[in-house]
């Protein structure tokens, strides 16, 4: 049947619109400011299921000991985690260092490499003082000075990130604290005519995630313990450790490309320590990136997020990169659960799709 717009309708869907666009410009606006809290509620939402189980499976007395024994948890895991990974790759570099020393040493017979920078500055300090003096080195003293201050400028930066981390964990603390409370109360911020429809409208978007999250971190696993073997198939340094890197990295969808950079680092360490072709070992271990992306894209991811959300992960990927040019980081944050929130409303008020399955349900217990 064909709905007549009417001027006011059309007033007022103007109005929303606007205002979604005035409510996204003041995301991204005050991005720096909501992503510690972001990041915090995701964490909490997280972290949820293994509080209660802690308080309530385990016999825990009250809400803060059992948030404090669960981030202790999670904090031992990551430190295990960690400690698979960072050691090896230390010593992997050591290892590379001593081979660059026994380069230089066969190659240029420099027996120590200080003691041959202190002569060859002693044997050229004339040359070093007239080039001090020179209006070169003074002007290009002028153009590496704010290079100097863009450098401190990255390290504040940092310790900027260092702090939002904690008020993180801050954020984190005192939503878990009261988790009940802040998803229950939430509606009261809507009219109560209104507040049935974001109920159900929240409903299917936590269910949606739900299943995203749960579906993810399978596939994630099971391409950690896929690359894990793989490695130690082709005895790739650092087998395990990789492995576990590139899995919490799939958590993010195709993240793990990022590790093809240490796996060629890992590559040219082992060449030189082996003697054996660098193409031939960087080759081998792009083949098993090629062969467990192979196995995971045509038959895990399939089986596990089809049957989870019945989405492609193509689409996942592109709600990824859509958001992240919108909103930027805090964008690649809230991806999923804004994605999830748009097509719970497809399916509850557009195409009804849950109406029809509840229908088909009804019919079939008659």
């Amino acid at each position: 049947m064909k709905e007549t717009i009417t001027f006011d309708r059309f007033v007022r869907m103007l109005g929303t619109g606007l205002l979604i666009l005035l409510i996204v410009c003041l995301i991204n606006y005050l991005s720096s400011v909501l992503l510690p809290f972001a990041v915090a509620w995701l964490l909490a939402y997280l972290l949820y299921p293994v509080v209660r189980f802690v308080q309530y499976r385990l016999h825990v007395p009250g809400r803060v000991l059992s948030i404090i024994v669960t981030m202790i948890a999670v904090i031992a895991i990551i430190a295990l985690v960690v400690w698979l990974i960072i050691p090896p790759m230390i010593e992997q570099f050591q290892k590379l260092g001593d081979l660059i020393a026994v380069y230089i040493h066969k190659s240029a017979h420099i027996s120590s490499i200080p003691g041959a920078i202190r002569d060859w500055i002693q044997t050229h300090s004339d040359d070093l003082q007239r080039i001090v003096s020179s209006d070169h080195f003074t002007e290009g003293v002028k153009a590496i000075l704010p290079r100097m201050f863009t450098v401190i400028g990255q390290t504040a930066s940092i310790i900027i990130s260092i702090v939002a981390s904690l008020i993180t964990l801050l954020y984190m603390f005192f939503i878990l604290l009261d988790y009940e409370y802040l998803t229950d109360s939430w509606l009261k911020i809507f009219p109560p005519k209104r507040r049935p429809f974001w109920q159900a409208l929240a409903t299917d978007a936590e269910r949606e995630l739900s299943n995203y999250i749960r579906g993810q971190s399978l596939v994630a696993l099971t391409m950690g313990i896929l690359f894990c073997i793989g490695f130690t198939i082709i005895d790739f340094p650092m087998a395990i450790g990789l492995g576990i890197l590139i899995g919490i990295l799939d958590l993010v969808p195709y993240l793990h490309t990022l590790a093809l950079i240490p796996t060629a680092l890992l590559a040219l360490l082992k060449a030189a320590d082996t003697g054996q072709n660098f193409w031939v070992i960087f080759a081998s271990a792009v083949a098993v990136f090629a062969i467990v992306q192979i196995i995971i894209d045509m038959f895990v991811t399939p089986k596990i997020m089809g049957k989870a959300m019945g989405l492609n992960p193509a689409i996942l990927l592109l709600s990824l990169s859509v958001w992240g040019a919108l909103l930027g980081f805090i964008g690649l944050i809230i991806a999923l659960p804004l994605t999830t929130l748009l097509i719970a409303y497809y399916q509850r008020y557009i195409t009804r799709e849950n109406e029809e399955i509840l229908a088909e349900t009804e019919n079939s217990s008659e």
